[in-house]
């Protein structure tokens, strides 16, 4: 079993590595793209080879089009459990998510001080100069 185990690890290994060569090319695409103002598309500026990405592909557009998707990429590079290496988006999870739903918008337990009776302080001066209704003397 010694080596199904360690051709499992470097299959894996060579799997994160494919991943990681993905993902530095995907990221140079978005941002060395060509953004052409008058037909509002994303124009791709050089051959990505393993994203398959020729030069000259519209990889973003307003309307009329499918945009790239690296899931798909990562299905056609043979990667196994492509989810594993894509983050959710914050409309269906994530950490984003999970932070303002569960950590932001919870109710802070805080020590409540303790509150005295509505005491009725009467700051004015005495009637008759605290005497009373009987007025004596």
């Amino acid at each position: 079993m010694q080596p199904n185990d360690e051709a499992a690890k470097q299959q894996k290994s060579e799997q994160e590595n494919l991943v990681e060569q993905l993902k530095v090319q995907w990221k140079l695409l978005w941002s060395e793209r060509f953004d052409d103002k008058i037909r509002a598309e994303g124009i791709s500026l050089a051959d990505y080879e393993k994203l398959q990405v020729q030069k000259g592909t519209v990889i973003h557009a307003t309307r009329d089009y499918k945009p790239l998707n690296f899931k798909d990429i990562l299905d056609k590079n043979h990667i196994e459990k492509p989810e594993r290496h894509i983050s959710p988006s914050n409309q269906e999870g994530g950490w984003s998510k999970f932070v303002k739903t569960q950590i932001t918008n919870t109710p802070r337990k805080r020590a409540m001080p303790e509150i005295e009776p509505n005491k009725k302080v009467n700051n004015n001066q005495p009637k008759k100069g605290g005497r009373g209704w009987l007025h004596k003397k």
